[in-house]
Parts: structure tokens; sequence; C-alpha cells
């Protein structure tokens, strides 16, 4: 097991850093998480023309890059760092890697080259508004009518389900739950922006109504690729939130370092000291959590299932309480909308949510245990 960064991923870390900290400064994170669509089309093309972002973990033979979840989480984690407003989650996490465990070599290669070279945006409809991450909670029903199959229900929560036009569905037949195709303009599907707390990622709700679908995979055999997919966007997440908890605590050492009171330093005061190396020390745990889950991810370790659940819970835990003492530590100023500080505490928040809270994460872990 080799945590360390190979002279490639060092320089790819370099290269997506670079790039991120000129086209996702503050000011434009600020404007584009004001607008509906919730990115910059301009950047999301460079982003796979220049970069591959999009294709990085797509095989080589479907027009991506063939790298691995290690490779992967260090774009994420820089993605992190500068909370990007971009659709790239969803589509190069979540419906790439439900894609990938589909087993279905004709949607295969329909879909992925388009995700690879930035052309199409993709997301997985999964969440509904009782709520619930597990295969019992997908009611959402799939009807077929002389070889065709229509979709009805809503689904919610959806990651940018407003402006994909590629959108996987957890949806259930008789046979059990199905994944199916639909496309972003197809007859029958409204889609609605919902208002979240955290602006910075777009969330959406969709509602179908005989809304004709394609079969992916095979009836009732769809649990598990939206399972892998899951277990995926779990190992991705961590390093995203591992990246904006990294963030975090540089700004709070910064300002501990050059904020004067009382003639000293603030960060000289043994309360606001133990603080930051709390942080400190919070951070390094979450990077190792989230790396061995990388480490899983890549090798397809049999281990990945205890990996997963363990990273996301352990990071979630951690972004959201360096999140809430940077705000703490900056004091008066960390509270107001000029500064940073509640970009990343929202951002937290909601992560801390997404695909399960610590505890529904920590269920997942016993269950893997056999406790």
């Amino acid at each position: 097991m080799e945590f360390a960064l190979s002279d490639e991923q060092q320089e790819l870390r370099r290269t997506v850093r670079a790039f991120l900290e000129q086209k996702s400064p503050e000011t434009e994170v600020r404007r584009l998480m004001e607008t509906d669509e919730g990115y910059d089309p301009a950047v999301w093309a460079q982003m796979s023309s220049q970069l591959g972002l999009q294709g990085l973990v797509i095989p080589e033979e479907l027009g991506g890059s063939g790298y691995t979840m290690r490779e992967l989480g260090i774009v994420l984690e820089e993605m992190g760092r500068v909370l990007l407003c971009a659709p790239f989650f969803s589509t190069a996490v979540l419906a790439t890697s439900a894609l990938l465990a589909s087993g279905d070599d004709a949607v295969q290669k329909a879909l992925l080259p388009k995700i690879a070279s930035g052309e199409s945006i993709a997301t997985l409809a999964l969440l509904e508004e009782r709520g619930g991450w597990d295969e019992d909670a997908v009611q959402l029903t799939a009807t077929e009518a002389g070889g065709s199959w229509t979709l009805s229900g809503v689904k919610s929560f959806v990651l940018d389900g407003h402006t994909a036009d590629t959108i996987l569905v957890a949806a259930r037949t008789p046979a059990g739950v199905s994944l199916f195709h639909v496309a972003g303009d197809a007859a029958g599907l409204t889609r609605g922006l919902l208002v979240t707390m955290d602006q910075t990622r777009k969330l959406a709700r969709l509602e179908f109504a005989d809304t004709p679908a394609q079969l992916i995979g095979t009836e009732g055999g769809g649990w598990p690729a939206v399972d892998h997919a899951l277990q995926m966007a779990a190992v991705a997440l961590a390093n995203e939130q591992v990246g904006g908890a990294q963030r975090c605590m540089e700004i709070s050492v910064d300002y501990a370092q050059n904020r004067i009171q009382f003639g000293r330093p603030i960060g000289s005061f043994q309360a606001v000291k133990h603080r930051c190396a709390d942080m400190l020390v919070q951070v390094e745990m979450a990077k190792s959590a989230a790396y061995y889950a990388n480490w899983c991810a890549a090798t397809e370790s049999d281990d990945l299932a205890v990996a997963a659940p363990m990273a996301k819970s352990y990071c979630s835990e951690a972004y959201f309480r360096i999140a809430s003492d940077t705000i703490q530590v900056h004091g008066g100023i960390g509270f107001t909308w000029e500064h940073p500080a509640h970009l990343y505490f929202k951002r937290a928040k909601s992560a801390e949510l997404l695909f399960g809270d610590p505890r529904h994460q920590r269920k997942l872990l016993a269950r893997q245990l056999g406790f």
C-alpha cells in the first residue's frame, strides 16, 4: 500500500491547482453561485480539452485517460479547496461510475465518449422525496409496453439535474431496481432548480410523467451499479472534503499569525493555538482515511465497502468541525457575508449530508463488519 504521490501525480496536482486558482477565485465562485446554471461553459470546455479531467477514469478505448480514483481524488481535493462551481462531481463521479459498473457495453460506448470530451453533462437521479439512500427507498416506477420503457414519479436533490443532458435514473420494475437513461429534453420530464443552503452546489427536482427511457443493463439488475456509484461517490466526496478542510486550516493559521490583538498575534494565545493544532490533526487523519479509500477504489480491493463509509463518515465530521472553527478563529469577521468562511461552512454542511450523513455511513460500516 503506497500513499505517497508519484512524480506524475504531483505534477497533476500542480497543474490542476494552477488552473483552478486562475479559473475559480472567490470572486468567480460568488458570481457563479448566483446563476441558475452554476458553472461557466467556457471553463467546463477547457477542463476537458486542455486537462482531460472529465474523462480521467474513463478507459482509453472509450475516449478517456484510463486513470484511477487516486488521480481523480487529487483533482477533487483541489476542486474542494477552491469550491469549484461546475457539474464535475455529478458527471465524472456519479454518472461515470454507474455507467462503468453497469456492464452495458452499448450504452457505455454511446455515452462515455461524450462525457470524456466535455460534450455531455451527466448525473445520477436516486434520492426521492421520502429520503433514503438504500435500495428499498427507490419507488419511482418504470413500465414496459411494446419493448419501450417509461418512467413515472419524482426524484429530488439531484446534483446538476437541471442542466444535465444525460440523466441516469434508478427506478423500480417488477423485477426490482433497474437503471435507465433519460435524455435531458425527454417528453414528460419537468426539471426545477431547488433553493439550497449551499449555493455552490446546484440541486434539482425532477418529475417524470410517462417519460421515455432506455434500460441500461438488465431489468432488476440496476442496484449493484448504483451501489458501486455510491461507494465511489463517498470516496470522491471524502477527497473533496479534505481539500476544503485543508484550505480552511490554512486561512485560519494565516489569520492567527497576522491578526494583532493586545500587541500580539492572536495565534500566540493558547485557545487559538490549540484550536489550530486540532485542525491540523483532523486534516491529517482525514487525509489518511480518504487516501486509504482511494487506494481501495484504485486497486478494486474488497475493503472498499469498509473504507468508503469510514472515509465519508470521518471526513464529513472533520470538515464541518474545521469549517466551524475557522469562523471562530476569525471572530466577528468570520460571520460576515464578505468573508469566505461561510462559503466553506455551508459546503461542509451540505457535503456532510450528501450520500448519507455520518450516522448512515457508520451503519453501512457496521453492516460490513457484521454487527
